[in-house]
């Protein structure tokens, strides 16, 4: 049975066979099939086609090495359960060689305290100072975010540009929203644009290149409400929290096949309240979480997933050039 013969809607097809593949059983498929509409000899006949076609039989080898590279993983994380891999850590005073050696080396997630204690930011930064000092500097802001679930791939769709000042009333009026938010991707530290505000920032000693030119780290500014969701960066990334709080929920690296990937970077599940039902695997994921205060910093290594919403209007600023010793400080392989 070919495309042409076919009674099943291509999606359906596709479904079919990414189904029996992963190795759900035909009577179980085709129950599906049948549950839907389909008519019980068309499901069979369908089910058969698909166990037939030369391209299903290489889709199924492909599905049993990434079985074997899932199974890898799940005793990799069971083995990190007992390393403490369960809890996100949260330190104080860690210097520049504990800091490589135990999270950036070892590929662990930290909060870190105190690092932004000389920060200028931490006393100046409010929506009053961003007025005064910048109100009428342009900036690039996502909109409509709300109506687009895919409003974080298809950042281009939302780009809009406008008077700081403008951006900054809508914080003011402190309406609890996801629909506006300045996200990275963006030029708005150029020079002639907040590039001032680096002047309040100062790079952990050590850990982050201190020139911090402006296309090593990135400003998001919005209200409380706004959600980044369930993705990974194909970098490390250090986040610094200035103005209001953050809470953050990470998923290992490791656990990728536990957060049903889509777009690549990102994930099918709404970590802010998942559907197991629709995502039973994610039940089983390592979820690290933590609220982070102004003055906190997380280490974010290269493939974690991460998730975040802000609790209040939040300002925060990432960094991803890192002073890594005798070796390239930014440059990661793509995931």
């Amino acid at each position: 049975m070919n495309e042409d013969t076919s009674q099943l809607r291509p999606e359906w097809r596709q479904w079919l066979a990414e189904n029996l593949a992963l190795g759900v059983t035909e009577e179980d498929v085709q129950k599906v099939l049948v549950s839907s509409g389909v008519d019980p000899a068309v499901a069979r006949a369908e089910v058969a086609a698909v166990g037939a076609h030369p391209y299903f039989r290489a889709c199924r080898q492909v599905a049993r090495h990434f079985g074997w590279m899932e199974s890898l993983m799940d005793a990799y994380s069971a083995l990190r359960a007992q390393d403490g891999g369960r809890k996100l850590e949260v330190r104080h005073g860690v210097g520049p060689e504990e800091f490589f050696q135990r999270y950036y080396f070892g590929h662990r997630p930290v909060v870190l305290r105190g690092m932004m204690a000389d920060w200028p930011a931490l006393q100046r930064w409010s929506l009053t100072y961003f007025r005064e000092r910048l109100g009428s500097v342009e900036v690039e802001v996502m909109v409509g975010r709300d109506a687009d679930p895919e409003h974080a791939a298809f950042q281009d769709r939302h780009r809009s540009r406008m008077p700081f000042s403008d951006f900054l009333t809508l914080l003011e009026t402190g309406t609890r929203t996801n629909d506006y938010y300045m996200v990275p991707r963006n030029e708005n530290w150029r020079e002639g644009g907040l590039s001032p505000l680096r002047e309040d920032l100062r790079a952990p000693a050590g850990i982050i290149e201190p020139d911090l030119r402006q296309d090593m780290l990135t400003l998001l500014l919005g209200p409380a409400g706004t959600v980044t969701p369930l993705h990974h960066d194909n970098m490390n990334i250090l986040l610094g929290q200035v103005m209001g709080r953050k809470h953050v929920r990470l998923v290992p690296s490791f656990e990728r096949h536990r957060v049903y990937p889509h777009r690549g970077t990102f994930s099918h599940v709404n970590a802010d309240a998942p559907d197991l039902t629709l995502h039973p695997l994610y039940a089983e994921a390592t979820v690290l979480e933590a609220v982070l205060e102004p003055g906190d910093m997380v280490f974010l290594p290269v493939g974690w997933w991460h998730w975040v919403k802000a609790l209040d209007v939040s300002a925060s600023v990432t960094f991803h050039h890192f002073r890594v010793p005798g070796g390239n400080t930014h440059l990661e392989p793509p995931l």
